[in-house]
Formats: C-alpha cells, sequence, structure tokens
C-alpha cells in the first residue's frame, strides 16, 4: 500500500527500444535499479514501467530509466554493473549516465569502445584538449586501453600520421640477456600488453603491413632515445617503471602535431634499490603547467570483474594499519627506492 507521500509515475519504452534490452534477463536490470532506490516500487508490464514511491526517489529513477533508455538506443549493452555505474553517475556525481556510456570512441568489427565510469570519460575528455597527459591508476580502470583507442582513432581520422606505443623493460633488468632468442624475442613479453590491445580496434591481418610501413610502431623505452617524434600520437606504457631521467628524455621526444599518453600505477613499481619512480617525480615537476593534464583513476573506474575494485580498496585499508613510515608499505617500495 502506497503511502500519503508516495507517487506513481510511468514511463513508456519507445518502440525502438526492445524491452528486455532495457530490462535485462529475467528483468535484472529493473531489480537492480528497486535495489538502489529501495523505497520505490518498479512495475514493468510490456512496454510501459510504473514507479511508486516518495517523489524525489520516483524523479531520481525516472531520468534513471530515460538515460538508460538512450544508453540502450547507442548499443551499449546494459547489464548490472553499467546499471550500478550509471546509479553512482546520478546519485554521487549528478552527470549523465547516457552522456559517458554513449560517447564512441573507435569502432572494430562490430564493437564499439566506449568510456565506462565518470573518471574515464574526464580522461578521454583530457586527450581530446592536452597535448600531454598522465592516465595514473590502478589495475583495471581503462588507462592504457583507453589510450590505445584514441590513438587508432587519431590514426583513422588521419590527426597523425603514426602511432608509437612504448613501455620500459625493467622487470628483465640485466636478466634480459640471458633469455633465449634474438633481442626483439626477448624484449616481446613485456609489449605483448599493446599488441593484444591493438588486435582489439584495427584488423589483425593489417597490424602486420602498418607495422612494416612504420605506421605502428612499439619499441622498449630504450629505443625513444635521441629521436624527434613529429606527427605521432605517442603512447608510454607502465611509466611507474621509469627513472626520472628516463622520463624527461621520453617527454623531450614530442615533436609537432604530436600528442603524448603516460600511463601508469604509482603503487606497482618494479625499479631497483636508489631509483626513484618517474612518474611520481613528473608530477612535482609538471603539475600546473598548460597544456599538461594529469588525470587520477581510483577503484571506482576499475570496469573489470566487480571484485578487482574491492581487492584494491582492501589492499588500501590494509596498507593504512602498517606501521612502517611512508604512504603505505606498497607505496613505500617505490618511495625508498624501490624493492627491498
Amino acid at each position: 500500500m502506497t503511502s500519503p507521500e508516495s507517487v506513481t509515475y510511468r514511463v513508456t519504452i519507445p518502440d525502438d527500444v526492445h524491452p528486455v534490452t532495457l530490462f535485462g534477463r529475467q528483468d535484472e536490470v529493473l531489480r537492480r535499479i528497486e535495489a538502489g532506490f529501495g523505497r520505490v516500487e518498479v512495475h514493468a508490464r510490456g512496454n510501459l514501467v510504473t514507479l511508486t514511491g516518495p517523489v524525489g526517489d520516483v524523479t531520481l529513477v525516472q531520468r534513471l530509466l530515460e538515460e538508460l533508455i538512450q544508453v540502450a538506443r547507442s548499443g551499449e549493452p546494459l547489464s548490472v554493473d553499467a546499471v550500478e555505474r550509471a546509479v553512482a553517475m546520478l546519485t554521487v556525481h549528478a552527470a549523465s549516465p547516457a552522456q559517458v556510456l554513449t560517447t564512441n570512441i573507435v569502432s572494430s568489427r562490430g564493437r564499439t569502445i566506449r568510456p565506462k565510469t565518470i573518471g574515464q570519460k574526464a580522461y578521454v575528455d583530457a586527450i581530446d584538449s592536452n597535448t600531454i597527459v598522465f592516465g595514473i591508476g590502478p589495475a583495471g580502470t581503462g588507462k592504457t586501453y583507453l589510450a590505445m583507442a584514441k590513438a587508432v582513432h587519431a590514426l583513422q581520422s588521419k590527426q597523425v600520421n603514426r602511432i608509437v606505443l612504448t613501455r620500459p623493460a625493467v622487470e628483465a633488468g640485466e636478466r634480459l640477456g640471458f633469455l633465449p632468442g634474438t633481442l626483439s624475442e626477448k624484449i616481446d613479453p613485456y609489449l605483448r600488453p599493446l599488441y593484444d590491445a591493438l588486435h582489439d580496434m584495427i584488423d589483425p591481418d593489417s597490424i602486420p603491413k602498418l607495422m612494416a610501413a612504420g605506421t605502428i610502431e612499439v619499441a622498449p623505452l630504450a629505443y625513444m632515445r635521441g629521436r624527434t617524434l613529429n606527427d605521432a600520437f605517442i603512447i608510454l606504457d607502465e611509466a611507474q617503471n621509469t627513472s626520472a631521467e628516463q622520463m624527461k628524455m621520453f617527454l623531450t621526444r614530442l615533436g609537432f602535431s604530436s600528442k603524448v599518453v603516460v600511463t601508469g600505477d604509482v603503487t606497482q613499481v618494479d625499479l631497483p634499490g636508489g631509483v626513484r619512480s618517474g612518474l611520481r617525480v613528473v608530477q612535482e615537476i609538471l603539475t600546473g603547467i598548460d597544456d599538461v593534464a594529469f588525470c587520477r583513476l581510483t577503484s571506482a573506474d576499475v570496469v573489470r570483474h566487480r571484485l578487482v575494485g574491492e581487492i584494491i580498496d582492501a589492499y588500501e585499508r590494509w596498507d593504512a594499519t602498517q606501521d612502517r613510515p611512508g604512504p603505505s608499505r606498497l607505496r613505500g617500495r617505490e618511495e625508498h627506492g624501490g624493492r627491498r
């Protein structure tokens, strides 16, 4: 029974949106909306959704449904996770889920890559409006993947003539020479994540031709020394494993009509003892400089399994309880010169 303060509102699903697309399997999307707004009853019959509850909550759910209709029209799948992120956008950030979730970056083989959180949308917008962008955050936040998508889009739209992808091979250290095979074969495992992302966005058959022509280059960071990169979209991945000197060397490769995106996670540093991460140092040096943006992604921007975000938060809570000096035991490893 509805209380005197309750109101009832009806939302009609337009004919071009199939109810199953919007409601999910066994109405799982509607059930998630109802769980997120416990004082609102949600009932669906055909293409009509009836909302009953306090006026403020009903108004919010009405707006959420209207936003999700726009997302469904774009072809973006409406999973329970996507609905949870949409609820957070409305209630925490007062932002439009449709504006975030329908932003197309690049399409390949019937799949469109889009930002999925407020933080990811801000990161993509920063890449559009700045020459140098630093994407800093934990695993699973899309730092490298979205940067790669923006690079492919820039190449396809002829904003740049080539893509340059690089990573430090610091994990190998002095052991690199003891690995079997040619230098290229030794380095390849450290560049494999970049190749994997490329294969998601470009026809795999065309990648060898693009690499042979120099249109796409994937190389270790050491290969950047002494070069000037013009008309290029340049991505430095795993930048937490650069030294301050390597970071300076890389950033000064920037040429005319080029764009640079640097990605990394300052809590996952593999540098040897006594070496401070260039990604941490550069924040102290370049913050506040025009046309340079720092985007900090968090566990709220993780789009992998739900547990990944919870694991990241749990580690941060655990770090806060430790007795060692420094911001945390994990960060302290980097702050005080790498591994102990």
